[in-house]
């Protein structure tokens, strides 16, 4: 058993006394490879650093979160080409547009959204990107650079079908997190992950956030960590009528292949 968390933020603080643990119990509950996210100047640097730290069990990707577009300048920029030319990470992002809380202007995360795909290009990396209530404009600045990218993975995907068919229609891959274990606000997620095609599918945690719902008996803490990933392919594997060995299976080789690890 062997599957691939593609969205960990295992930089955060809250792993701080703990990161170790942390990766053994994702190791015994099948999880030997997590992608660890970059999304601000310190998290990039963190997620470089235990990349370099955890050979062959984490890779990091650089960016900055749409939430902190404002703090967009040259040495977040440097470190995105630095860190790319010398094979330290594994995509660009996260990155993209929230719309849904509006903490950076409108204007300037779409300019900071395209300067960042256009480093991805330059570097012929993949990109790790975040979307939420934003999809009109994210689709249409992120068609602009699609062709000079190698692959694009929308992680966390929380919609439903009519942006999931606009996302296929670009062939990009789907990150599937937690958010299909909730029965309050994933139902539409649910009834639309049939329609991922089998090589477009990764699934991912986004720990510490999304603890699945699902989880018996209840966990005491709400940090969610990659020992909890096995809950979210259970649940992509319902929705989809498969088994759950064909979950780990595809996606695994689609993290392998998005992310060049093999």
């Amino acid at each position: 058993m062997t599957m691939i968390d593609i969205g960990s933020n295992l930089a955060h603080e809250s792993f701080d006394d703990d990161r170790d643990a942390v990766l053994d119990r994702a190791a015994e509950a099948g999880v030997t490879r997590c992608i660890i996210t970059g999304s601000d100047l310190a998290s990039n640097r963190a997620a470089i650093d235990l990349a370099g730290r955890y050979p062959s069990r984490c890779f990091a990707t650089a960016g900055l979160h749409p939430h902190h577009a404002s703090d967009w300048n040259d040495e977040l920029a440097a470190i995105m080409r630095e860190s790319a030319a010398a094979g330290d990470i594994v995509a660009i992002g996260e990155t993209g547009l929230d719309y849904f809380r509006d903490i950076s202007p409108r204007d300037v995360q779409q300019r900071v959204f395209a300067e960042q795909l256009a480093i991805a290009a330059e570097h012929g990396m993949p990109v790790f990107l975040h979307q939420r209530d934003a999809h009109a404009d994210f689709i249409a600045i992120l068609r602009e650079h699609l062709p000079h990218l190698p692959r694009a993975v929308v992680h966390c995907f929380t919609d439903g079908r009519d942006v999931l068919t606009d996302y296929l229609a670009e062939d990009l891959y789907v990150g599937v997190t937690g958010w299909i274990c909730d029965e309050r606000r994933g139902a539409d997620l649910y009834d639309a992950a049939a329609d991922i095609p089998d090589d477009r599918l990764m699934i991912e945690t986004d720990c510490p956030y999304l603890m699945p719902r699902t989880i018996r008996p209840r966990p005491k803490t709400r940090r969610n960590e990659p020992a909890n990933l096995p809950w979210v392919r259970d649940s992509v594997a319902a929705a989809r009528g498969v088994a759950p060995e064909h979950i780990e299976q595809l996606t695994t080789a689609n993290a392998e292949r998005f992310f060049a690890l093999v």
